[in-house]
């Protein structure tokens, strides 16, 4: 059954069946892992697409953003855009607090950027008034819950995009994204996605090799994430259901994902761009929760990907405080393994290829790695400059249902396949977005093992 628009847990297998919502009409590249695996099996090596790396964007025809979502993120990816090039600037910003808006505000006029009264909007219908309002590019960094909705109304309405991760909290968004995409090709309109590694010199390079067969064909990988617990706010007296959930949103489902979708999309993305960008026939997980203390979120997460040739990837994430942590994101092949952030080994363990790091000193410093935040919208301007459109959307919505799909396992204790997860009509949150009750979803944590078999 569903509480208030989102689907019950316990109803998610039985409203998962192929051909729910007409999968069918999906792009191939995501509804099916027939073939996915061909590229390992077979001795033909992948062909490395990578982009250029550039100090910054070319010269070209002035270009104005909107800033929709004005939290520390957003903030972040505006000033990474004017540090971009030449010829940028915020033109408008819009959130549903004003005190976000102010802070965001006051920090772009120290970089130069003074957005007038009339170009500060607040409310959930901001995005529009944002997009609407004479811009070439629209940032979208709200909490990920509203991307879908946001991107959509953005290439209805002709903008060039930059998404942040992830694209969507369940499938019914992330086949949202999909679309509006497909609809961003056909228009012309470049989108960049915030999967950060795919614009990092030291990863770019280093995939460029694995992908020309440097450690052979793939046979496992295992990516691991151990951190401490994310920020957390305590509900204020007179806040609203929403206005709590959304202040506090990186401990809620419905308006992250978890943080195995939120975070860990990171690395999933990573492994899933190492491995030919194949698809996972299946997840098999488990997960729970010791130490959060608001949401109702996970704090750990283990997750097996198995693929059609038999080849499994193990990820595994943590937000604990007090714990040992790391951050490693590995893949295995027949003649060697990588790191995937710089260093490919031999199988005995021996360094095969490092990237070449200058020291500060050092009088070369064109091998040094420039910001992967900046350098995600020097690919957006270059590609607009140039009338060379790009357009990441398919693998970020994949690298997203990879996420949903371990989330949805562990949280149901069941294994969950990638036809389930591409016809879901699970749905998170409220069927409205206004300030009030939101009954039927506040801190209602998941229990393993409470789904029906399949």
């Amino acid at each position: 059954m569903k509480k208030n628009g989102k689907l019950d847990r316990r109803s998610f297998f039985k409203h998962s069946a192929v051909g729910t919502l007409g999968a069918i009409s999906v792009p191939s590249i995501l509804t099916s892992c027939s073939g996915g695996s061909s590229d390992q099996d077979s001795k033909t090596k992948i062909k490395a697409d990578v982009p250029e790396i550039l100090a910054k964007a070319p010269d070209g025809q002035p270009l104005k953003a909107g800033l929709v979502g004005c939290g520390g993120r957003g903030t972040g990816a505006a000033i990474n855009f004017i540090d971009s090039g030449d010829g940028l600037e915020i033109v408008a910003i819009g959130d549903v607090f004003q005190d976000k808006l102010d802070s965001c505000r006051k920090t772009l006029s120290e970089k130069g950027q003074n957005i007038p009264d009339d170009k500060c909007f607040l409310g959930f219908d901001a995005y529009q008034k944002v997009i609407d309002a004479g811009v070439d590019i629209v940032l979208l960094c709200t909490p990920p819950v509203f991307r879908p909705m946001h991107f959509e109304y953005a290439i209805e309405k002709g903008k060039h995009c930059f998404i942040e991760k992830p694209c969507a909290v369940d499938a019914v968004g992330a086949r949202k994204i999909l679309a509006a995409g497909k609809r961003a090709t056909q228009r012309g309109l470049s989108v960049i996605s915030g999967t950060i590694r795919r614009s990092q010199k030291d990863c770019i390079e280093t995939y460029r090799r694995v992908a020309e067969g440097a450690i052979g064909d793939i046979v496992s990988a295992h990516v691991t994430r151990f951190g401490s617990s994310l920020w957390h706010i305590q509900r204020k007296p007179g806040w609203t259901d929403m206005e709590y959930m959304l202040r506090n949103w990186v401990n809620f489902c419905w308006t992250s994902g978890d943080l195995v979708t939120e975070q860990f999309v990171h690395e999933i993305d990573m492994m899933s761009w190492f491995m030919g960008s194949n698809k996972p026939v299946s997840a098999e997980a488990t997960g729970g929760r010791q130490r959060r203390v608001t949401g109702d979120m996970y704090d750990f997460f283990s997750i097996e990907y198995v693929y059609e040739n038999g080849v499994r990837a193990h990820c595994t994430s943590r937000q604990i405080d007090g714990c040992d942590n790391r951050h490693t994101v590995f893949v295995y092949g027949t003649k060697g393994y990588t790191n995937c952030f710089d260093t490919i080994f031999n199988l005995d363990g021996s360094i095969a290829w490092q990237y070449p790091h200058p020291k500060p000193e050092d009088a070369d410093q064109s091998m040094a790695v420039p910001d992967p935040f900046r350098q995600e919208h020097v690919r957006l301007v270059t590609a607009i400059r140039t009338k060379k459109p790009v357009n990441d959307t398919e693998q970020h919505v994949q690298s997203t249902l990879m996420a949903i799909m371990g989330r949805e396992s562990a949280y149901t204790g069941k294994f969950v396949t990638w036809d389930q997860i591409m016809a879901s009509d699970m749905k998170l949150g409220p069927d409205t977005y206004e300030f009030g009750p939101v009954p039927g979803i506040l801190e209602e944590i998941p229990v393993a093992g409470s789904a029906p078999k399949i």
